[in-house]
């Protein structure tokens, strides 16, 4: 997305921000109370913060679902964000290996995977007597493949942040005024968004894909995903980071191969969200 200001010049690109965030203040009192989807992410961590500023924590929940495709690192970081928000957490254990339909991935693997989050979320918002389930679609999402977004619709779900047309770099420069850690967070799926189309998911897959995002990550790399392709790992990094690869490719084939990958490239396309729909049919 074009930086606001670059087209609109500074102060007129504040004053739209501020309308954007006035609107989803306006949203959010509409529904009176929220159970949040949270996952700990940049977009769901922002509308955590103005659903509690706006409607006050006793109106609001966070709920995160703990499964095979959510890293454990990301749960303790969802946790240490909703305690730092000041907001009543819990975390529901689910399993989108149980969902039928979901582990063979085919196109429509996210619509089983959101059905499921928003089939588990409904009876805590029965139980809570709390009015609407709310989760961190966006404006940028519009532009994407998202068929998750089609059970949200069938269940009522709302996405606040997607009627107040924000954006991520928009989100991102809220967040940051806000004095929200996760203004800078590199963006995340869930892992199974690492196994190409029509390759079985397997917890197995999932943990070799979580362990080499990991390593990758601790040789100082931010926005990595490691694609997988059968035995091929293809390691996105944005361009910048590339030397990094380099500079330790022996040892990241080297750790990469005793995960169980037998060949380790990098996509000189660098990190693209969404890169596994390209073989999809348009």
């Amino acid at each position: 997305m074009t930086n606001l200001y670059e087209l609109t010049g500074k102060s007129e690109g504040l004053a739209q921000l501020e309308n954007k965030y006035n609107q989803l203040q306006a949203i959010l009192l509409e529904m009176k109370s929220v159970v949040v989807a949270f996952s700990g992410g940049v977009d769901s961590t922002f509308l955590l913060k103005v659903a509690v500023d706006t409607l006050g924590a006793d109106h609001v929940l966070a709920v995160t679902a703990d499964s095979e495709t959510y890293p454990s690192s990301e749960l303790e970081e969802a946790k240490e964000l909703a305690a730092q928000i000041g907001v009543n957490h819990q975390v529901i254990e689910t399993s989108e290996l149980a969902i039928p339909g979901y582990a063979e991935n085919n196109k429509n693997r996210c619509y089983f995977c959101k059905s499921s989050l928003f089939d588990h979320l409904i009876p805590v918002l029965e139980r809570m007597s709390f009015q609407n389930i709310v989760y961190g679609v966006i404006a940028d999402d519009m532009n994407e493949f998202r068929p998750g977004m089609q059970a949200a619709k069938e269940r009522g779900i709302r996405g606040p942040l997607l009627e107040a047309e924000l954006y991520k770099q928009e989100i991102r420069e809220l967040s940051k005024e806000r004095n929200l850690p996760t203004w800078d967070k590199p963006s995340f799926a869930c892992l199974s968004s690492r196994i190409a189309y029509g390759e079985h998911i397997t917890n197995e897959k999932l943990k070799k894909v979580e362990r080499a995002e990991a390593y990758l990550k601790s040789l100082g790399i931010r926005q990595v995903r490691v694609r997988t392709h059968q035995e091929i790992a293809r390691i996105e990094v944005e361009p910048q980071d590339m030397r990094i690869v380099l500079e330790h490719h022996s040892d990241i084939v080297e750790e990469l191969q005793d995960y169980g990958y037998k060949y380790v490239t990098m996509d000189l396309l660098g990190y693209h969200s969404g890169s596994m729909n390209k073989v999809l049919p348009m």
